[in-house]
């Protein structure tokens, strides 16, 4: 079996800076563009089933990037986004250096992240990603092909349980880009990272990050 799994297009907060977890906001139009050209560079590679987050930015990208298939394209709350409670929405750029900001250690030092008011723990979001990918990974054949698309930090807990990381190395290995895609083979109970944020649209050529 393999995993794509993939990050959604760029909303208009991540061009504010602003921290989006549960706040359901609308990809750009640059946005929608980067998941056309992802979904061109990915019309010859086969899916047996798309599964997606809730919220409308995942969503949408997951409906471009289907395409033509004849596949629905299926909503799973588990995969949604980490929530940050009352930090959805703060300047991203202001907070993160502040010393008294219960965001700093989010990326800094995972392992002592406290989630701020009615927001959720990392280990919170490890726990349904892990039970979410349990399912997938036991409802489909071996020789199947899934497609993933979902967020920034509910992607690397499905990568923290690949990769049965620690929590301190929650952030292991590269960001993912907005379309980003990481591929993952899992072959007899085993996971093996085929590439990391590969993406199918031209970055590079025309600056988009």
């Amino acid at each position: 079996m393999e995993l794509y799994i993939v990050r959604h297009g760029k909303t208009y907060w991540n061009n504010e800076r602003k921290i989006q977890g549960w706040a359901d906001i609308d990809l750009t139009e640059e946005g929608r563009r980067v998941a056309c050209e992802s979904a061109e560079g990915m019309k010859d590679i086969h899916f047996d089933a798309i599964y997606s987050s809730p919220l409308k930015r995942a969503y949408e990208t997951a409906c471009i990037l289907k395409g033509n298939r004849e596949l629905a394209v299926i909503v799973d709350e588990r995969i949604k986004e980490i929530g940050f409670g009352a930090l959805e929405g703060a300047d991203f750029t202001k907070i993160r250096g502040e010393k008294t900001s219960k965001f700093t250690a989010f990326f800094d030092a995972p392992e002592c992240y406290d989630a701020p008011e009615g927001g959720e723990s990392i280990q919170a979001v490890c726990d349904r990603a892990e039970d979410f990918l349990k399912e997938i990974i036991e409802k489909h054949k071996d020789d199947e092909r899934i497609m993933i698309v979902a967020h920034g930090a509910v992607n690397k807990a499905m990568m923290h349980y690949i990769r049965q990381n620690e929590i301190k190395d929650f952030w292991e290995g590269s960001l993912q880009r907005n379309c980003g895609v990481t591929i993952v083979a899992c072959r007899n109970g085993g996971f093996d990272v085929i590439e990391d944020n590969k993406v199918f649209y031209e970055y590079k050529k025309k600056g988009w990050e």
